[in-house]
């Protein structure tokens, strides 16, 4: 079959473009895939990250048309056009954000002749930061979508909410595979030049529903009995003050690391395999793609139990769940970890668990919706 992926992908940077790189290579198997993106994706002023595109070293390149204007309506018309005269079999979009609504929307509008599939893969229905027009954006964005990939039960609960008749298959979000071979713990904390011995992670946009805030207030209960050290990694998308602020007024600044910027690809794994496990305490999820991330990296999580972390995250097998915005329960999860050495038995069930997630079952998925 012939199919199309719209949004973003590389050079564009971001979890969904990992992810639209992966479901291009596994689809490209069997189909014919064009994937065509974003020439402008997020307009400057509403951007609050430093850059909108990879750097460094790329080990998922591919071919992609950066085709799509966010926001210039005529644009979307002329792209929805062009892929018209392509007589696709498959048009996928990956939904996150309401924003894309009217683009998405108005592109498979036009793009749909008739024999045409269009299929979204939801990652929200609803966002976690919720905004004025959500739901009237989100209804526009699926009103030629024939069916959906959901892959948490969280998120299967939003769309059977707000499109009770739609056509779905509920599949697990893959794990990445895109960062390079996982190496020793002892090989990454070398060639990083990391002295810590007990290291543990926090990955990702730091943005409120992240949570990252209970994380620092957990360290300061950790460290009466634990000596380790948290290291932080990504962009801020928020006031960056109040965080640093926190480390100082609690004197935790020496063992709290924040490197405040996008982590190159090609650097994901040094991190991940220097960690011993990896702490994902959010207030609000659907799913993560850092767990995914971990998992192929074979680390333990100690997350939030909210939304789908609990569905990926198996309590005392592949990690230990925590209840949501509770530093003390946090820090006696993770005092409980290196009290009970608990990083073999865990790493076992990353092991077993991670053997679910794969790319295989969501273009299984895709051919399956495509024939209703």
């Amino acid at each position: 079959m012939k199919i199309a992926i719209i949004g973003t992908a590389f050079p564009l940077r971001g979890g969904i473009a990992h992810y639209n790189a992966q479901l291009y290579k596994y689809l490209s198997i069997s189909h014919e895939v064009d994937i065509i993106t974003f020439k402008r994706q997020y307009p400057k002023l509403f951007f609050p990250g430093k850059s909108q595109t990879e750097t460094g070293e790329v080990l998922f390149q591919h071919k992609s048309e950066s085709l799509i204007d966010s926001i210039n309506p005529f644009n979307w018309i002329i792209v929805g056009l062009k892929l018209r005269k392509r007589n696709y079999d498959i048009i996928i979009f990956k939904y996150w954000l309401p924003f894309f609504g009217p683009a998405f929307g108005t592109i498979t509008s036009i793009a749909k002749k008739g024999k045409e599939k269009v299929i979204a893969i939801c990652d929200n229905i609803i966002p976690h930061e919720k905004r004025f027009g959500d739901k009237i954006f989100t209804r526009f964005a699926f009103r030629k979508v024939d069916s959906c990939i959901v892959q948490s039960d969280e998120v299967e609960k939003d769309l059977e909410n707000i499109f009770p008749k739609m056509i779905y298959k509920k599949i697990p979000h893959p794990v990445y595979e895109i960062f390079g071979e996982p190496i020793s713990n002892t090989e990454a904390k070398l060639k990083l030049k990391i002295p810590h011995k007990n290291i543990f992670l926090f990955f990702g946009y730091i943005r409120p529903y992240k949570g990252l805030m209970v994380l620092i207030e957990a360290m300061e209960i950790v460290l009466k009995k634990i000596d380790s050290h948290l290291l932080v990694l990504g962009e801020f998308y928020e006031n960056p003050k109040p965080y640093f602020d926190k480390i100082s007024e609690l004197n935790l600044e020496k063992n709290i690391t924040i490197k405040a910027e996008y982590i190159p690809n090609s650097n994901v794994g040094d991190y991940f395999s220097a960690a011993d496990f990896i702490v994902l305490p959010y207030l609000d999820a659907t799913q993560s793609g850092i767990a995914q991330i971990s998992y192929y990296f074979n680390k333990p999580i100690i997350a939030s139990n909210v939304g789908g972390l609990g569905e990926v995250v198996k309590n005392e097998f592949s990690g230990l769940l925590v209840s949501p915005n509770n530093p003390d329960e946090l820090a006696e999860k993770i005092i409980y970890f290196y009290e009970n050495n608990l990083s073999q038995k865990l790493t076992e069930g990353v092991l077993v668990e991670k053997k679910k997630y794969s790319w295989s079952k969501m273009v299984e998925a895709i051919d399956e919706l495509a024939k209703n």
